[in-house]
């Protein structure tokens, strides 16, 4: 259910959305960035995680 605030993680891992409190938790956490630093990267190089990742200099997983 997508409004069950008891999930930790994302509904739909290969998208990152902003917009979600818990998603926001778990992309910083995971990336282990800022909310800033992620939104920016979201608005840069979109909401794929991939490209996330790519545009963050992480590796890939």
């Amino acid at each position: 259910m997508a409004d069950d605030k008891s999930i930790r993680s994302p509904a739909d891992a290969t998208r990152i959305n902003v917009n979600e409190d818990h998603e926001l938790r778990y992309w910083t956490k995971t990336f282990a960035v800022s909310e800033a630093k992620l939104r920016s990267a979201v608005a840069s190089a979109g909401v794929m995680t991939k490209d996330v990742r790519t545009y963050l200099g992480l590796p890939e997983q």
